[in-house]
This record gives structure tokens, sequence and C-alpha cells, in this order.
């Protein structure tokens, strides 16, 4: 297994697949979302995939899926772009050890280095980012969700990566795209992952 989510497929589950499929379904799409903008299929499949329910990951999701109708791919692609590549210094950072330590291939990089290579994971060479890149992380994520090997696909682990290299600073990530004047469908994306990943500590907090 690798870090990279360009050969991820996504995989929508009806809700009677379980509720850890869902939880791996959707790190996956997250992963999808910030490692490249997506295309005008994953648009349509988002919108046609409605969420039941009345709570806030309910209503982000929903939100998300008004924004995939309104947008098209190309729109999407230059806000991308504008957003997390640009020109020089991108608008907004997607990486670990920028919201961590205020400086790109710091500390908190090696850290996780150290820990996936426990984990016997490591960077794809396909992926041109590196490993603290809050896609690779989610992808991460998913991975240690759906493993069949029992060394990942257990909640100890799933814990102790996401408190240890997401839950210190995807939230401040999250604000800083939402809030962004020229973020508009990746206001929503950053909105639902807020949710979720505030989901996921609360379920950790009780595990």
């Amino acid at each position: 297994m690798t870090t990279s989510t360009s050969s991820q497929p996504l995989r929508f589950e009806a809700p009677d697949q379980g509720e850890e499929t869902a939880r791996a379904d959707l790190y996956g799409l997250l992963a999808q979302l910030f490692y490249a903008p997506p295309g005008q299929e994953l648009l349509g499949m988002i919108a046609d995939y409605p969420s039941a329910g009345d709570g806030a990951l309910q209503h982000a999701w929903n939100d998300l899926g008004d924004a995939c109708r309104e947008a098209g791919a190309q729109k999407v692609r230059d806000e991308y772009e504008h957003l997390f590549i640009g020109v020089g210094k991108p608008e907004l950072m997607l990486y670990a050890s920028y919201y961590l330590s205020g400086f790109l291939m710091e500390k908190p990089l090696a850290a996780l280095r150290d820990d996936l290579a426990a984990l016997g994971l490591a960077r794809s060479e396909s992926m041109p980012e590196s490993e603290d890149h809050i896609a690779a992380l989610c992808e991460v994520m998913r991975y240690l969700i759906a493993s069949d090997d029992v060394r990942h696909a257990n909640l100890a682990t799933q814990k102790q990566f996401f408190q240890t290299h997401l839950q210190p600073w995807a939230g401040e990530m999250c604000d800083a795209i939402a809030h962004h004047p020229q973020a508009v469908f990746y206001s929503r994306v950053a909105q639902l992952a807020r949710r979720f990943f505030e989901v996921e500590a609360q379920a950790f907090d009780m595990a």
C-alpha cells in the first residue's frame, strides 16, 4: 500500500454496508478532492448521492452536493489551481508541516515518515506531494480502516495516527480554506472535512 491517492477508486456504498465502509469512503473522497480537482463525472456522482438526516455532517455533505451541481469541472479546476498551486507561494497550504511549524518539510514531516515506516507504508513514487499533504493523510486513514491487515485495521492504530497527524492542524486548514474569499467549491469541501474530522475526534475520544 502507498499513500498515493490517484489510483484509488471512489466507492459509494449503501448505508447498510457498514459505518466503517462509509468512513473509509469519505476519507477516500476527501483524499481525491484535496489531491486534484474533480472531473465532471465525480461532481455528478457526489451531486446524485444525497445524505439523509439532519446532523451537521449530513448538512455539510448536502451543501457539497449543491456545490457540485452549481459548478462545472473547469470552474472547479481553475479554483483549485488558484488556491492550492498558483504562481510562487500558493494562496492556501495543504501540508501539516506548514500549520504545525510554519514551514514546509520540517520536523512534523520527519516524524510522520517514521510512523509510516513503522506501519510498513511509503509514498508512491508517482505522487509528487510529500507525505504530510492532507490528501496523503486522508488516504492513510482510508487504508487503516479498510485494510485486511490486522496490524492496521484496528481502532487503536487509527486513533493514534489521527490524533498525532491530523487532529492537531486539520481544523485550522479547513477554516483557512472555508474563509478564503476566492474559495467557493472548496469552501464546501473544507466544511465537510471539518465536520467529518470533528465526528472522528469525538468518536476516538469515546473509544
